[in-house]
């Protein structure tokens, strides 16, 4: 099967697809055909080392994937071969990936599975940062037109929540018909001084917008950290870290089919074109979110 590998870290052109052994669902685990996959920004930061968790190359990234099951292994109650569904799996940038069955959700008829694959990862991680939002909190996004932060400000706003975010410009109409109460272009204007004390802060830029973010957070609000700034040592800080769930996916795809949540997809490309879907991701200019579809696969 064909499998997008690296033998080093560093730029884009560093992926390479190759042919590898199809894999073999172990215990609690599916083989999915993957018909398409989505990039993170935790792709390009594995794949250039500025983030080191998995070790030496060579591997294979990917967080996210819809597709079809193809084997069951031991012990699978939950789905059965033909089933379609989709989850946060790694190593997703593959024509076949193995998945447990507990980072599955099953994808219904109403979500196809381009919008399947933009949602796991980012919707999982807005859905998981802000599962303590009340209804009346003021909730301040950062980044708030990327593939996190416009799902983020929709679940916010479905939590009842007064939502501010942070975009340029050409982004503020948009971010209004999703639900944003104020934005703020970053670019133009100072955050800080700009907006008035919020309950949570979701940050999804990282570094000195910690520290910044405090000077507009309630002495009892709560600063979510989702890329890593500067704010560790205040009491009001809290990094997090998404987490695969299939039950979690299951919620937010009803949403989804509900019409009350929606996924931005900036373009539809091919997992043969991954390295300039890397570059593209890496430029910090995308609304939403790169979907990949897998080769030749059929749908």
């Amino acid at each position: 099967m064909k499998t997008v590998s690296q033998r080093t870290v560093g730029g884009p052109d560093v992926l390479r697809t190759v042919e590898t052994e199809m894999p073999q669902p172990a215990a609690g685990e599916v083989l999915v055909r993957v018909v398409a996959t989505s990039i993170n920004a935790a792709d390009w930061k594995l794949r250039s080392g500025v983030v080191d968790r998995l070790g030496p190359p060579p591997f294979t990234l990917g967080l996210d994937v819809s597709g079809v099951v193809a084997e069951v292994g031991p012990e699978v109650s939950e789905f059965r071969p033909h089933d379609a569904v989709f989850g946060m799996v790694f190593g997703a940038n593959a024509e076949y990936v193995v998945a447990p069955v507990t980072a599955l959700a099953p994808k219904s008829p109403g979500l196809d599975h381009t919008n399947a694959a933009a949602l796991p990862t980012a919707a999982l991680t807005a859905w998981q940062a802000l599962t303590d939002v009340r209804p009346g909190d003021r909730v301040l996004v950062h980044a708030a037109a990327g593939g996190v932060g416009h799902l983020a400000v929709q679940l916010a706003k479905a939590r009842g929540a007064y939502v501010i975010g942070t975009a340029r410009t050409i982004n503020h109409e948009h971010l209004r018909r999703l639900g944003s109460d104020e934005v703020i272009d970053y670019t133009t204007t100072d955050f800080t001084t700009a907006v008035a004390p919020v309950d949570i802060v979701l940050d999804l830029v990282g570094g000195e917008y910690g520290a910044r973010s405090l000077r507009v957070l309630k002495p009892d609000g709560r600063l979510i950290d989702a890329q890593g700034n500067n704010a560790a040592d205040d009491p009001r800080y809290r990094r997090h870290y998404v987490r695969p769930s299939g039950a979690d996916l299951r919620e937010i795809a009803t949403m989804v089919t509900a019409g009350r949540l929606s996924v931005d997809i900036d373009r539809v490309m091919s997992l043969a074109d991954i390295a300039e879907a890397h570059r593209l991701s890496e430029s910090g200019r995308v609304r939403g979110k790169i979907v990949l579809t897998a080769w030749n696969t059929p749908t």
